[in-house]
């Protein structure tokens, strides 16, 4: 098959058109030919590999696409699709729903087991629910940048005001891993970042034989859902953006991590003043600080005596992180740390030590999330900015702040070319209503970052799930959010009455804003551990498709 060219001016206007960029890069016609491909040849749905770990009824499938747009015809990847189909009538059939989970670094190829559960009944009725891994993740031509026999799998430290001589450490550290993914992945590696996960997009838009795009993304998801809806506004039908990334191309992604650090203090006060608020059920203090002093010794005594020879103030950081993006670990960590005061240390070691399947995927997520964020924007190359920006950050938010800083430094050092950001935008009229999900209180993609994106997707609403912090809201226990979720899936229809942005000037082309809000889910009952561990993961409180699809420590935004 001949590659499709568009020379001269009017090839120019038609690619603009189609992309709504000026000045269509050599990318936009590869994308274009890449999609026509797999339209012709769409995906062939068949069982699906033992490693994916599906039942029966879910199918799956791969789709090439172009490891370079530039160059269409050069190296193809396989990217990993599931799907089960809709299980109502052919007639209400409405299409396929993907939907990505975020990261970079996860995959959705579980997606399509939603459809069991009863928020997911009516949606999974009209559409056929499709997963994929993208673009390095797992077996879609996967990312590389450490010998797994390198992996630190514990105990290992957390200052939270390291020593100069730890600095050097972490970024010798740092430098070995950013060659590391140079050297492992070769010159592949600067072809996985958001752009190109936004092309594959649409190549699998093609692959399903859909003529517009229906899309759910969640974190980092809603990053490079909001370039595709940027980059192929056509072909957008609807779109969820459920805990959405600030879109700003100054912030991709060094302030963005900035502000995720400042977030999670607040998060980390959160669920320090609930379990001071059950001090007779975790006698853990009766106070935010004195839980903080609880959590300060059993740092202390990790720090001198590793629990199981595995669960240092690494592992015991990454297990209470884990508290900060969903509400539904606050009874089990909190119940963790009261028994390891008690002289148990058996479910902190349950909660906390990472197993041998969950290093792997984490070993492949944290090298998909270093390449797709290194590439995608400028880092600053001198840690002395790092150190000057995080040592001030860190008086005031000490929880997450250095943590961030070593999961990714290795920007720092990064040799592959950098792309310029994108800027998120698209006028009146020229997308179809998007919906946006955002908890008020969310840490890891900060609030503000949804009013962003309303401001820059012409006609999106804005549901708010006020005074609530976990991360991915949509499809969770919250039955507000999912009656506007399920609404707008099956009618296009966007909630909420029109409402002037404040803090927007107030220019003469500025319109109203559609937003609706929703009272918070319940906070978790503090329930014992025994009584926990008798409940199925989608009975965790106030969890969306995100929490249950995203599980262990990855680096997820």
């Amino acid at each position: 098959m001949k590659a499709l060219v568009l020379t001269g001016t009017v090839g120019s206007l038609l690619l603009s058109s189609l992309t709504g960029l000026d000045a269509p890069p050599a990318e936009t016609g590869g994308t274009l030919l890449a999609a026509r491909r797999a339209a012709a040849e769409p995906v062939r749905f068949g069982s699906c590999p033992a490693a994916e770990k599906l039942p029966p009824h879910v199918r799956c499938g791969t789709v090439l696409v172009p490891l370079d747009y530039a160059d269409p015809d050069g190296r193809q990847i396989p990217l990993t699709v599931s799907r089960v189909k809709a299980s109502g009538p052919a007639a209400d059939r409405q299409g396929a729903l993907v939907f990505n989970p975020g990261g970079p670094g996860a995959s959705s190829t579980y997606f399509p087991l939603v459809a069991e559960l009863p928020a997911w009944k009516r949606i999974s009725a009209a559409y056929d629910l499709v997963g994929y891994a993208p673009r390095g993740v797992a077996r879609s031509a996967p990312v590389s940048c450490q010998d797994p026999a390198d992996r630190a799998t514990g105990p290992t430290p957390a200052p939270t005001q390291p020593s100069e001589v730890f600095k050097r450490e972490r970024t010798a550290r740092a430098k070995t891993y950013a060659q590391g993914c140079a050297t492992r992945t070769g010159t592949a590696l600067r072809h996985y970042h958001s752009l190109n996960n936004a092309r594959d997009l649409e190549v699998l838009r093609a692959a399903l034989g859909e003529p517009r795009l229906t899309y759910m993304g969640a974190s980092y998801g809603t990053y490079f859902g909001a370039l595709y809806a940027t980059l192929f506004p056509h072909r957008v039908r609807r779109m969820v953006f459920d805990a959405p990334v600030h879109p700003a191309p100054s912030r991709i992604w060094y302030v963005n991590n900035l502000d995720q650090s400042r977030a999670f203090e607040r998060r980390w006060a959160d669920f320090r003043t609930w379990v001071a608020k059950h001090h007779k059920v975790y006698g853990l203090g009766a106070t935010a600080q004195e839980v903080q002093e609880s959590y300060e010794k059993v740092r202390a005594e990790l720090a001198a005596k590793p629990a199981g020879g595995r669960v240092g103030p690494g592992q015991l950081h990454g297990a209470m992180l884990q508290a900060g993006y969903h509400d539904g670990f606050w009874p089990l960590r909190a119940t963790a740390l009261a028994r390891y005061l008690k002289g148990d240390p058996k479910p902190l070691i349950a909660q906390a030590a990472p197993g041998e399947e969950v290093t792997e995927l984490t070993g492949n997520g944290a090298a998909v999330y270093t390449a797709v964020e290194c590439n995608d924007a400028p880092w600053p190359e001198d840690f002395a900015v790092w150190d000057r920006d995080n040592t001030r950050l860190a008086t005031v938010a000490p929880f997450e702040t250095w943590d961030n800083v070593w999961a990714n430094l290795p920007c720092a050092y990064w040799k592959a070319p950098r792309q310029k950001p994108l800027d998120v935008r698209t006028g009146p009229g020229v997308l179809p209503p998007v919906l946006i999900l955002a908890a008020e209180r969310d840490a890891a993609t900060p609030y503000a970052g949804a009013l962003e994106l309303q401001r820059r997707l012409a006609g999106a609403a804005l549901v708010t799930e006020r005074n609530a912090g976990t991360h991915g809201i949509g499809g969770g226990t919250n039955a507000c959010v999912n009656g506007y979720l399920e609404n707008y899936l099956l009618t296009g229809a966007v909630p909420g009455t029109s409402v002037r942005d404040a803090s927007v000037p107030n220019t003469p082309e500025m319109t109203p804003v559609r937003r609706a809000s929703c009272a918070p889910h319940p906070e978790p009952d503090p329930v014992s551990l025994e009584r926990r561990s008798e409940l199925p993961p989608s009975d965790l409180p106030g969890q969306g498709v995100t929490a249950r699809l995203v599980a262990g420590p990855s680096p997820s935004r």
